[in-house]
């Protein structure tokens, strides 16, 4: 008896896991989102009004997102933003952050031909231990042979990060999208196949070239 009502619980606690869990991590990502934009917007807001309005940064910054996503799609809009992505990317100190930033977001979110190539392993922090990545680029050291660039995204908000130059035959390809290797990412390893699946073919072509 007590064995069916501790596995009846486990089943709902899991159950539960998979309900909860999503929404704590999508509550953090967005937190750590809004916070960072309330922060820039609450002292503007602050010297206009004199004082501060709790919330005001989140609505405005709702707004503001909403508006720019639909100034965006239309034709003087587009236009426009065109204009000012092309005048941010050629000012000297702003041009190397916007311009990364801009591609990151892109490269996770797959708008660009300059997406990441595919969801890998390496051996980092340290020998044994691996950390699911995304393949930026391939490359060759001048002396030193073939290197890829590779971006180490943090959890659970996986457009920050750091980026590694491994060598390519260090490399371990998964049988993963993009797509689902930042949701392993986010859940913090809790949206986890059972087994990761190799690119064999992939690691062959590369030991051939």
């Amino acid at each position: 008896m007590f064995h069916k009502i501790l596995s009846s619980v486990k089943r709902h606690f899991l159950s539960g896991v998979l309900v909860v869990v999503p929404f704590i991590l999508t509550y953090i990502v967005m937190k750590f989102l809004f916070e960072t934009i309330d922060g820039i917007l609450q002292p503007l807001i602050t010297h206009l009004f004199g004082y501060s309005l709790p919330g005001l940064g989140l609505i405005t910054t709702i707004l503001i997102i909403i508006l720019a996503g639909i100034f965006t799609r239309n034709i003087i809009g587009a236009k426009l933003y065109r204009l000012g992505d092309y005048f941010l990317e050629r000012m000297p100190i702003i041009r190397p952050i916007y311009s990364a930033a801009k591609q990151l977001l892109e490269a996770v979110t797959k708008q660009s031909t300059n997406s990441f190539k595919e969801v890998v392993l390496i051996e980092y922090p340290r020998r044994g231990a691996y950390t699911v990545s995304f393949l930026s680029n391939k490359f060759e050291i001048e002396s030193k042979g073939k290197y890829a660039s590779v971006f180490v995204p943090s959890t659970p908000t996986p457009i920050s990060g750091m980026v590694i130059i491994v060598p390519v035959d260090e490399i371990i390809p998964l049988e993963m999208t993009v797509e689902e290797g930042v949701k392993f990412l986010v859940s913090g390893g809790v949206a986890s196949p059972e087994i990761l699946k190799v690119k064999k073919l992939n690691v062959n072509k590369e030991g051939q070239s």
